[in-house]
């Protein structure tokens, strides 16, 4: 059974830095899309980041972009977001999730929570003004 797990969360100040990890375990890392959601106070849950396994393909939310950079470190099995340049509307709870894929397999929208199988339990990020 795929287990992640979530760690780096906190209170930081408007326009500093902050990195998230993701250590994955149960399964085959290579073999998975691995993606951060996020879910602001009060809010729905929503898409940050995606990294995929054949490729390399990363895509961001426009709210991340050139902000925020999703990477995967594969002798750790861990998948990181680096978020620089954070703002108070930042502020939400930062969920790791995971989608077996396979090559050449079905696409399928990697921007949607339905679309992920597993997820960790949530690392709480709060940013300051």
């Amino acid at each position: 059974q795929v287990k992640l797990v979530e760690s780096g969360g906190g209170l930081v100040q408007a326009g500093k830095s902050l990195q998230l990890s993701c250590v994955f375990s149960g399964s085959t890392f290579g073999d998975y899309a691995l993606a951060w959601f996020r879910q602001p106070p009060g809010k729905e849950r929503e898409f940050v980041a995606v990294s995929r396994p054949f490729g390399g393909d990363t895509y961001y939310a426009d709210s991340a972009k050139d902000r925020f950079t999703i990477s995967r470190e594969r002798a750790e099995a861990t998948v990181n977001l680096q978020m620089n340049n954070l703002k108070p509307e930042d502020t939400a709870v930062y969920y790791c999730a995971a989608r077996r894929e396979q090559l050449f397999g079905a696409s399928y929208n990697y921007n949607s929570q339905t679309s992920y199988n597993f997820w960790g339990q949530g690392a709480q990020v709060t940013v300051s003004s």
